[in-house]
């Protein structure tokens, strides 16, 4: 039983241009009221500054009220999620009794790391001085000096130290605490500890602002729902979607400080005022600024973030051959995105990731289509000859383009993704493709992940959804190929008012396209990766939201029959839902990690400070955050030089001699080598075993014993063992090998 003992601690047309400005009204039917001088309109008082409000944005009291309660549902949409996110993380781990170092433990692998940058920040003298110690990095991968800021997108560890700097010190300075501190009794004969709640606690800080960045997601999750499909019923079943399929859709709640943690949010944001412009006749040029913020929030905190905006514009490419949208619209999307990049290149000091991907590149050649599309009418007939060739065309010049510039800039880093899209369709293997691979994330979708959309609805009704959109399509499609054909056997010319309402008509239906266009990338993507489902279920549950759009299912009959048709829907899809919801509040827990505590308590108090360190990745991400010992690889594998490095220290797992892997560690300066058995047995599936990974590198060697195992059992002479439990083993590069060197 845990034992608390309080320690306190003191730290154009009018009805066009309404739809425009009210973007996240649902429609409404009957006439505005006017209002009175006094700022009543007929519906009732509103106070003086809302009903100023209410006139700024062009709307009735009765639509003001409508968005008035949008917002309060919102609202509490991102409560609830914040809520049911903090309460997941504090059952799994409980996070709020753990001490300080039990709390860095509880973030693994590439978390530890990322959170290293936030504690060097918030313990330096200075927030200036933190920001020029994480970009004149030595501890990383010793003895480079790196800058982690361009390297590791770590923009929300500056910005949430600099916001913890500024919070503790206003609260000290009114003399307010900030955090509770208890001792501990762990019992089973461990010594007490120290733990903390609160915002002045640094670790609790972090996962708090994390939570509510997450529950701000939410409410933007319902007001895109009820967006996209006009009413608020839409944005309900977009977020009891989400809630339903949770464990599906984020990951957030077990480990926060990943990146999609921070950038996720965001391109919600940006895929609803996306959707806006796609809507819009005449975007304003604010609804533009915003599309690029937001895609600079989603892009800096995110390596990844560039093959998502990739999927995006091959999706609005689509819409654009297809004809949903207007060169010019298109156009004005890819240059947003074209500075937006620019932007985000300059704000990562030159990061060459970002010129050098696909993402860049199909910017470029869809901007050269555009521009070059008077070439391909002339060339080709209107049809669907035409839309092949662009989509060629596209799909040529970008992997040309890429490619092309990779070799100029001499970029690698990325290359590992081009190993492992090789592998999903092919038998090609080698040592980093099955670093990815052998992981179950990046594997293919498991078969349970559709039969659990089933089970929810999820899957049926997005089915349903996608089936009506694409018979509309097909229909548009056909009709504009017979049009065609009949106007070049009747050289038919149509009047304005027509060419004009058919392009009403088309840019009406451009959003649905689209979103139907990305749910697509994205089940190509989850199937591929299934890691990457976390993008595929939450466009689901969008997606979701259209069963209550009158444009799709207005044949159901009047607005009641398809309201208790939706309610049906989601009666059948909470019977599992809640079911789903019920399982994630059991999952009870208490982080305990004593043979890794053991492990840095050792380190700390019997290795010197300047003692570089190699072993796994997870593990020596934990050595430098707790220990803040140098080390030579860590968990963030994006770098060709430090995967590198990490197949040199990974050879501990190999069959090599010892002799060979002993001069591979003097080749990184190593001091200690981190040994663990499990990395040495395990095995997630036959062929995905340390020393079968490198049986495909290394043939030669293929029927030796591996050297880990050998180690396990004498270190001798090789290497001198200095520490030992029953999960790790510390292994000393003898000095005597070093000067060899």
């Amino acid at each position: 039983m845990v034992v608390k003992n309080r320690k306190q601690t003191g730290k154009t047309q009018a009805t066009q241009a309404d739809r425009e400005k009210s973007a996240f009204v649902v429609p409404l039917s009957g006439k505005s009221r006017r209002t009175g001088k006094d700022g009543k309109g007929s519906h009732g008082f509103l106070p003086t500054g809302l009903s100023s409000i209410r006139i700024k944005l062009g709307l009735s009291p009765s639509a003001f009220m409508k968005l008035g309660i949008t917002l309060l549902l919102a609202v509490l949409a991102g409560y609830l999620h914040w809520y049911h996110l903090t309460l997941l993380f504090e059952n799994d781990r409980h996070f709020s009794h753990l001490s300080n170092l039990e709390k860095e433990m509880a973030f693994r692998t590439e978390m530890g790391l990322y959170y290293s940058y936030y504690k060097t920040i918030i313990e330096a003298p200075t927030f200036l001085t933190g920001l020029h110690m994480v970009m004149n990095d030595h501890l990383t991968e010793y003895p480079l000096i790196i800058n982690t800021l361009k390297r590791f997108n770590l923009y929300p560890e500056v910005v949430l130290a600099s916001w913890y700097r500024i919070y503790t010190s206003t609260m000290d300075y009114f003399g307010i605490p900030t955090k509770m501190c208890w001792s501990i009794n762990r019992g089973e004969g461990l010594a007490p500890v120290d733990s903390c709640e609160g915002m002045g606690d640094p670790a609790y800080f972090y996962v708090t602002i994390v939570f509510l960045l997450n529950g701000l997601m939410m409410s933007l999750f319902f007001i895109y729902g009820t967006y996209l499909s006009g009413s608020r019923l839409g944005g309900l079943v977009t977020t009891l979607c989400f809630f339903f399929n949770h464990g599906e859709s984020t990951r957030v709640m077990w480990t926060p400080p990943l990146r999609e943690s921070f950038s996720y949010p965001f391109l919600v944001l940006q895929m609803l005022l996306l959707t806006y412009i796609l809507r819009a006749r005449n975007p304003s040029k604010m609804a533009m600024v915003g599309l690029g913020i937001s895609n600079v929030c989603f892009m800096l905190p995110w390596q990844f973030a560039q093959f998502v905006l990739l999927t995006q514009v091959a999706s609005l490419f689509a819409s654009y051959i297809l004809g949903y949208l207007s060169p010019t619209k298109m156009q004005s999307i890819l240059v947003t995105h074209m500075v937006t990049l620019g932007v985000c290149f300059l704000l990562m000091f030159g990061n060459s990731m970002l010129l050098t991907s696909f993402y860049a590149s199909s910017l470029v050649s869809i901007w050269a289509i555009i521009a070059l599309r008077d070439k391909f009418a002339e060339a080709f007939k209107p049809g669907i000859v035409t839309w092949i060739m662009q989509g060629l065309a596209w799909f040529t010049s970008t992997v040309l383009f890429k490619f092309m510039l990779s070799s100029i800039l001499g970029v690698s880093d990325d290359a590992h993704i081009s190993g492992l899209i090789k592998s999903k369709f092919t038998s090609y293997q080698d040592f980093h493709t099955l670093m990815y691979t052998c992981a179950a994330e990046f594997d293919f979708m498991e078969m349970e992940t559709p039969l659990r959309y089933t089970k929810t609805l999820l899957l049926p009704v997005n089915v349903l959804v996608i089936a009506l959109i694409a018979r509309q399509t097909v229909q548009d499609i056909v009709k504009f190929l017979m049009e065609g054909k009949k106007a070049s056997e009747d050289d038919d010319i149509k009047s304005e008012d027509e060419d004009e309402s058919e392009g009403l008509e088309m840019t009406a239906k451009a959003e649905l396209v689209y979103h139907s266009l990305q749910l697509v990338s994205f089940t190509v993507l989850a199937i591929l990766i299934m890691r990457l489902k976390l993008f595929l279920t939450p466009h689901m549950c969008i997606m979701a939201a259209l069963v209550c759009s009158k444009r799709l299912f207005g044949w159901i009959g009047e607005r009641v029959k398809l309201q208790l048709a939706v309610f049906t829907i989601v009666s059948i899809m909470a019977v599992q839902g809640i079911a789903n919801l019920q399982a994630q509040w059991g999952i009870i827990g208490e982080f305990s990690n004593m043979p890794q505590e053991e492990l840095l308590d050792w380190i700390q108090g019997n290795t010197h400070p300047k003692s570089v360190f190699a072993g796994a990745m997870p593990t020596m991400a934990s050595v430098k955050l707790s220990v803040g010992r140098p080390i030579v690889n860590h968990p963030h594998y994006e770098d060709a030089g430090l995967r590198e490095r990490t197949k040199l220290v990974y050879s501990m797992y190999s069959r090599m001699p010892g002799e060979t892997v002993k001069r591979n560690l003097m080749k990184l300066d190593v001091d200690y080598f981190v040994l663990e058995d499990s990395w040495c047995i395990r095995r997630t599936r036959p062929g995905c075993s340390m020393p079968e990974i490198w049986d495909v590198e290394d043939p030669q060697n293929a029927g030796n014993t591996p050297l880990c195992s050998l180690m396990s059992k004498n270190s001798r002479p090789h290497f001198t063992t200095v520490f030992e439990n029953s999960v790790y083993k510390v292994l000393k590069v003898p000095k005597v090998a070093k000067e060899v060197r």
